[in-house]
């Protein structure tokens, strides 16, 4: 299954994509039900929308709307942790002149840099300096608590595309990265939640950022340093995992700082995420500068 949510920002609703052109608001057909994403989740009612799909058409009408109508959000657009991975792909690593690590290094972005896959990015007044970083990232689907690698995808509902965007000279200012990552517009995401039945090896994806029509990043997650089951299962062995957590895995070679000469985000560029099997996002880049 493919599922989204829809609708002005703050108000979105959960929904189920049939095909590329319409979505069973989910809501309108399951009133009892809770009407967002992470509260399907939590409740394990995700197994009960994939029937939908089937009976779309004696659906009513008004429980289908056109995806060309609607804004789609961002598929947990309140997720209770933002979870990522830094110096994840041994090329980026390298290029950032430092050694693979020995044990995935975490750091987290607010949940409010949360937005949607074609909204626009920000660049507020602290920074010039803005980079994109391609990722997959995964959204857990239980409550998990020292899982091991064996069994930690079986605790992943699904696979999205995501941009880890940073402040690179805020960065540097702070010497830790959480403000730099964290403002708003920060973590674009989507367009949809693919259901880890449509992605039966995270480990076999390819992965880009094109900016402006020209490839940055192209890569593929093996190449990654600690897959995402040893991610998820070294993460539930320090704290507990909730539904809806998103864990974006780290971003390979190519970003903008370690470039020569550097590149960045500026207004008027569009920066598009592609995930193998997953989708992809496509963000227009604006300034918050009257």
């Amino acid at each position: 299954m493919k599922l989204v949510s829809f609708g002005p920002s703050g108000e979105e609703r959960a929904g189920l994509l049939v095909g590329d052109q319409h979505i069973v608001d989910i809501g309108c057909v399951r009133p009892e039900w809770p009407s967002d994403l992470r509260g399907l989740i939590q409740q394990n009612l995700l197994p009960e929308i994939g029937g939908l799909a089937d009976d779309a058409a004696a659906l009513p009408p008004a429980s289908i709307v056109r995806v060309d109508d609607v804004r789609l959000g961002p598929p947990i657009p309140d997720p209770p942790n933002v979870i990522c991975l830094g110096l994840n792909y041994r090329d980026h690593a390298e290029e950032s002149g430092m050694e693979p690590p020995p044990h995935p290094i975490l750091f987290s972005k607010s949940s409010s840099a949360v937005t949607g896959p074609y909204d626009d990015i920000v660049i507020p007044e602290e920074t010039d300096q803005i980079d994109y970083e391609a990722e997959l990232a995964a959204v857990i689907g239980k409550r998990t608590r020292n899982i091991g690698a064996d069994l930690a995808l079986t605790c992943v509902v699904g696979y999205m595309a995501f941009n880890d965007v940073s402040a690179r000279d805020v960065q540097s200012e702070d010497k830790q990265w959480f403000r730099a990552k964290s403002f708003d517009t920060f973590a674009p995401c989507g367009p949809w939640l693919a259901t880890s039945d449509e992605v039966p090896d995270p480990q076999a994806l390819t992965i880009q950022a094109v900016r402006n029509g020209k490839v940055m990043q192209e890569s593929d997650t093996s190449r990654m340093v600690f897959g995402v089951a040893d991610v998820i299962s070294f993460i539930s062995r320090g704290f507990t995992l909730q539904p809806g957590d998103i864990i974006a895995t780290g971003t390979p070679a190519g970003v903008g700082f370690a470039r020569k000469p550097p590149v960045f985000l500026r207004p008027g560029d569009v920066i598009e995420i592609k995930v193998d099997g997953v989708g992809g996002l496509r963000n227009p880049v604006v300034s918050s500068r009257a």
